[in-house]
Parts: C-alpha cells; sequence; structure tokens
C-alpha cells in the first residue's frame, strides 16, 4: 500500500467529496476516483458510502482513518530524525506522552530547561491515560511517556520518580465530606464514586478498601479528570484520583480528601527496550538523574 495512498484517503475524508479533495490536491476527480477505487480494491472493502450530505465512512473506513494516521506520522517521525541525525545532534522533535499527575511538573521543568539549552529542539506533548500512552508508545509514535502506578513497566526501560502522588477522592467542597481529614474503607459503601476506567486502578482500590468493586456504589468511569470535575461540584459523586491534578486556583469547588491508610504510588518514565534511541531523546533521559527526579 502506498503511502501516497493514504494520503488522499485522509484529503477524501476531511473534504467529504472527491470533488473538494481533488482540487486541494491539485489533481483531476477522475484520477483521484480511480485511486480511490484501487485502493479499496486492494483492501478488498468499500470505504465510503453515499449520503445526502456527501461521503461517510463505512466501518472499513473508519478504521483505516485511524491506521493511515498512526503509519503517516510514524513516516513523518521517522524521516525528522534521520534528518535530525544528519543536520545536527541536538535538533529535531522529541514526542512525549504524560498522564495527568503532579510529577509532570517536574516532567514539565525538564522540557523547558532542556528547549532552552537547546532552542532548535521542538517537542509534541500528548497527555492520556497510562494504557493509552504504553499503545502509543509500542507503536513507536512516542518516545517517552510519563504513566503513573499501577503499571507493568516490565517490557520498557523506565526509571521511578522520586516524587509520590497520594491517593484519596476529590469531593464537592460544601459536601460534608469535605470536611473530613481522611476517608477510610468503611467509609467506601456510603459514597457514589466514578472511578478510573482502567482496570489496574480500579483493583487498587479493590485491595485498599478490602471489598469487591460490585459492593460499592459506581456512579460512572472516566480516563481523564478533567471533565469530571464539574460532575463532582454537582454532587454526582465523587471520584477516585491523585492529590496531584486537583488545581486549587481552577478546581475551587473541589477538593481532595486522602486514603487512610494512605495509598502512594510513583510516576515513572519510559520507553521502549531494546530500541535504538536517537541521540536527542537519549540526551534527555540523561537529565532524568537522581539529583534531578
Amino acid at each position: 500500500m502506498e503511502l501516497r495512498l493514504l494520503e488522499y484517503f485522509l484529503a477524501i475524508e476531511a473534504a467529504g467529496s472527491i470533488s473538494q479533495a481533488a482540487d486541494q490536491l491539485h489533481i483531476t476527480q477522475p484520477t483521484l476516483s480511480r485511486q480511490l477505487k484501487g485502493l479499496e480494491a486492494e483492501l478488498g472493502a468499500p470505504l465510503f458510502t453515499r449520503t445526502h450530505r456527501g461521503l461517510a465512512l463505512t466501518e472499513a473506513g473508519l478504521y483505516l482513518k485511524t491506521r493511515a494516521r498512526e503509519i503517516l506520522t510514524l513516516t513523518q517521525q521517522t524521516e525528522q530524525n534521520f534528518i535530525a541525525r544528519r543536520r545536527d545532534l541536538f535538533s529535531g522533535n522529541l514526542n512525549i506522552g504524560a498522564v495527568e499527575a503532579d510529577s509532570s511538573h517536574t516532567l514539565a521543568a525538564e522540557i523547558a530547561a532542556f528547549t532552552t539549552t537547546y532552542p532548535d529542539v521542538t517537542f509534541d506533548l500528548r497527555t492520556g491515560t497510562s494504557d493509552d500512552l504504553c499503545d502509543q508508545l509500542d507503536k513507536g509514535l512516542l518516545d517517552i511517556a510519563l504513566l503513573l502506578e499501577p503499571v507493568d513497566p516490565t517490557k520498557y526501560a523506565h526509571l521511578t520518580l522520586a516524587h509520590s502522588e497520594r491517593w484519596g477522592l476529590a469531593v464537592a467542597s460544601d459536601d460534608a465530606l469535605a470536611t473530613r481529614s481522611v476517608i477510610t474503607p468503611a467509609d467506601l459503601r456510603d459514597i457514589p464514586l466514578l472511578l478510573s476506567g482502567r482496570q489496574p486502578v480500579q483493583q487498587l482500590l479493590s485491595d485498599w478498601g478490602h471489598s469487591d468493586l460490585h459492593e460499592l456504589t459506581i456512579r460512572g468511569h472516566f480516563n481523564l479528570i478533567f471533565n469530571v470535575m464539574p460532575l463532582i461540584q454537582q454532587h454526582v459523586a465523587a471520584a477516585l484520583t491523585i492529590e496531584g491534578v486537583i488545581d486549587l486556583q481552577n478546581h475551587a469547588g473541589v477538593r481532595f480528601v486522602p486514603f487512610a491508610p494512605q495509598v502512594a504510588t510513583h510516576t515513572i518514565l519510559v520507553w521502549r527496550k531494546n530500541r535504538l534511541q536517537t541521540p536527542l531523546t537519549t540526551a534527555f533521559l540523561d537529565r532524568f538523574t537522581p539529583k534531578n527526579v
């Protein structure tokens, strides 16, 4: 499959019609139509259906859209890395993933210092859950990822950061729970909860509370905490989270109440094992020495 065909396919999807895509690509409509038919024949499945609004992706088209973006992104990153190697050791682009955690401030400080020292360095920063970032790391879309325990780091090279992240509940500041100094396992049965969709995090709560999650009142699940804050303020439920994601300036209506006994985990910096790292990535990782983290 030619990369050019993937670019044509994404252009048609974005434009919503072959004629508009052809204009943007500066090729004729019949030529683009033939290219699309050839791609569909190669894959053995139609990629678009016609609607009154234009072209719509089929199920096969939706799958190809995701894969095409990943393939073209990886191709672009590979080309950039080779250009960086030819041009200069400390130029190029770093692709970094990070969870929402207090340790992201450490990562931000290191990125700031590194790009100040080497102004030709650029970076792409992606936020996600540990599971999402591992998937992108495995696909080669990230060079480095900052993950939040609990996570299995054994298939990656990794470095544990010294700062620990304390777990507890984010509750509305005018809720009775906000007057508590701690939340105990016995309290959980009376609290409606919003939980991370990550199974390791759910298991962490189950192990701490010595209870089956089916015994608790689970109102819903989420991946990132930002959009959950209004639900907490509206008293929909309390959310299981770490202290570091509660910003008192931006989340004035939310308070963090820690668990007792305390539950604390770390963030870890991970990169792929047995993979030749670019000099740029290696130099950035070298900054994370014990004195820095």
